[in-house]
């Protein structure tokens, strides 16, 4: 939607209106056909048409430029009131800085800060409610640390809540110590399994060296063996070419 007519202050051009709400035109956007909509409208229209709703050439999304610069410039020219004229406001000014003068408008109704607070004040006076308003909140004048709204003043108690606050701790450190605890035991268990492992990794490496150490054991004997028959076997062998 563009922006309401009648705010602005005199003769507005009949080219800068938007073609389908006949307001002024509000970050617009021109056919080829060069009729001139709002974002908002056109993108609108052309969800359930293909056509400019002017003259009904068809036009695509992709078509859409902005505006000609010459009429941007005249476009950003154009005087308006406030929108919180309403309430006050009589500032007037161009179109290029109207949004920025209203994001700061002393007469905007803004929403009271406070969590819970539903009222809308104007930003002027939105100091003074806030010192009145039920639901701001202050540290506890007793010295106890508490924040509090005002609205509970009456039935703050010191010591209640202080008692409630070591019951929350308490909890919460049982709570924790609970875990820690959990944890260690995870890890314990973890480190367990992990020793049993390497446990049992190693003695299968011994018995597997004790295997080897048997068949090697067993091969030197053998070897032994061999090495006395063969020796027995000079030894006939040298008699007999003495016999000889």
């Amino acid at each position: 939607m563009g922006y309401d007519i009648e705010r602005f202050v005199g003769y507005v051009n009949e080219g800068l209106l938007c073609s389908i709400c006949r307001d002024v035109l509000e970050d617009p956007l021109q056919a080829p056909c060069e009729h001139a909509f709002c974002t908002a409208c056109i993108h609108g229209w052309l969800v359930h048409h293909s056509n400019c709703p002017e003259d009904r050439q068809m036009i695509d999304v992709s078509l859409l430029r902005p505006l000609y610069r010459y009429m941007k410039n005249d476009l950003n020219r154009l005087q308006l009131h406030c929108k919180n004229r309403e309430y006050g406001c009589e500032m007037v000014c161009s179109l290029e800085s109207i949004d920025r003068h209203e994001r700061e408008c002393e007469y905007s109704q803004i929403p009271c800060s406070n969590a819970g607070c539903t009222v809308q004040i104007e930003r002027r006076n939105l100091d003074g409610h806030l010192a009145v308003c039920e639901y701001r909140s202050r540290e506890c004048p007793n010295g106890c640390g508490y924040t509090i709204l005002s609205a509970e003043d009456t039935q703050h108690n010191c010591v209640a809540e202080l008692r409630t606050e070591l019951e929350l701790l308490r909890s919460e450190m049982i709570c924790r110590v609970e875990e820690a605890k959990h944890e260690m035991e995870s890890r314990l268990d973890s480190q367990r399994r992990h020793m049993v492992q390497k446990e049992s990794i190693l003695q299968n490496e011994i018995e597997e060296l004790k295997s080897q150490m048997s068949r090697m054991m067993s091969d030197v004997r053998s070897l032994m063996a061999a090495e006395r028959q063969h020796q027995q076997e000079l030894e006939q062998a040298e008699l007999e070419k003495r016999e000889l």
